[in-house]
């Protein structure tokens, strides 16, 4: 190894698409900070270990059980999925600090249950919100602006000619599944691409935008105690869209939803492009302290694609995990993007990138 493993910052999967940012972003963050980009092909990774200098690779495969093979890194970002939690498990009983950014809700409580049993002696921080919790952040700056928090809405618009890696086609694979959300106070079950809600973007676009699964709804009403919480998708293709929903109310998803028509399913919106700009719009409705019914609402713009947003969400998460955002490092146990953001550093971070936060009155 050419650099320092104890002071060094493991990035599982650090030569994929989103890895690959992250570590760059990193980088530009923290010049001097060790960076070792692992995975199943550590040749991958040979020449991004060059560019960014400090930086050696790791031969590191999730598949197999205790995949770090005993090295004891600063903390560890996970930008591939970790099937059988070997990853997740041998961080937490090692007592290394643990960033998590590819899990979907039910995998997400699943990890948080396997860990239950575990004595945690680190801070693990499952932050597979949307946008690495960048959506979640800001979700939790607006409502700290109201007294009382009646209700999130998350709104993403999606383009099919953005960069994407593998894993973000995964949700697709659950849009004949229902999922649990906080609705009026009580937890329910809702299925995708229902409850639509036109939305306006901030570039100008306006669709409607249909419900989906992210980990936002089941972290969002207990960190801000908002009474509903709700996140939709909408794509910049009209015709796809119309065909996802006609899709999937017709059964038709849940049909070819298994194995065998894996293809079929990501062929239909998994065609990565050269990148277009990420756009989301996060409201929130509640009490003002003057006792006044008050809707916000903030656009979050990251013209470099969601790749890009999900890296620089990926750095906010890794910098509080460790303490380097000016804040002391949470304690050990499991902790989530909402749970106590550092929100002023955060959005100094998107600025500092190229993304841009605008938060106003929502007149409409």
């Amino acid at each position: 190894m050419k650099v320092n493993i104890e002071e060094a910052v493991v990035i599982a999967g650090g030569y994929g698409v989103v890895g690959q940012q992250a570590a760059q972003i990193i980088r530009q963050r923290h010049p001097a900070l060790p960076l070792i980009i692992a995975g199943r092909h550590p040749e991958k990774g040979e020449a991004l270990a060059q560019e960014l200098t400090n930086a050696d690779t790791f031969k590191l495969d999730v598949e197999q059980p205790q995949p770090l093979k005993g090295i004891k890194p600063r903390a560890i970002l996970a930008a591939v999925n970790d099937p059988h939690d070997y990853l997740l498990l041998e961080a937490a009983q090692s007592g290394i600090p643990y960033l998590d950014i590819t899990r979907w809700t039910e995998r997400l409580q699943e990890a948080a249950s396997r860990l239950s049993g575990e004595s945690l002696r680190a801070p693990v921080m499952l932050s597979s919100a949307w946008m690495a919790g960048v959506a979640a952040v800001i979700g939790v700056a607006l409502a700290h602006q109201l007294q009382r928090l009646e209700r999130l809405d998350i709104s993403v618009l999606y383009s099919l000619k953005d960069k994407a890696g593998p894993n973000s086609a995964e949700y697709m694979d659950r849009l004949a599944t229902p999922f649990e959300v906080m609705l009026n106070g009580e937890r329910k079950q809702v299925y995708p691409y229902t409850d639509s809600r036109r939305i306006t973007f901030p570039g100008g676009y306006t669709a409607k935008a249909y419900r989906f699964d992210t980990p936002d709804q089941f972290t969002l009403p207990t960190t801000t105690r908002a009474k509903t919480v709700t996140a939709r998708i909408a794509f910049d293709d009209k015709i796809a869209t119309s065909l996802l929903v006609l899709l999937t109310r017709s059964g038709i998803w849940k049909l070819i939803s298994g194995a065998r028509f894996t293809s079929v399913r990501r062929s239909m919106l998994y065609n990565p492009g050269k990148g277009a700009s990420h756009e989301i719009v996060i409201e929130a409705t509640g009490i003002d302290a003057s006792g006044n019914s008050k809707t916000l609402r903030s656009v979050v713009v990251d013209a470099k694609g969601q790749t890009h947003l999900t890296a620089l969400g990926a750095l906010i998460q890794l910098e509080r995990l460790l303490g380097l955002d000016g804040a002391p490092p949470p304690v050990a146990g499991i902790v989530y993007p909402d749970t106590a953001p550092q929100i002023d550093a955060a959005l100094q971070t998107l600025r500092t990138f190229g993304a841009t936060v605008e938060t106003t009155p929502n007149a409409g």
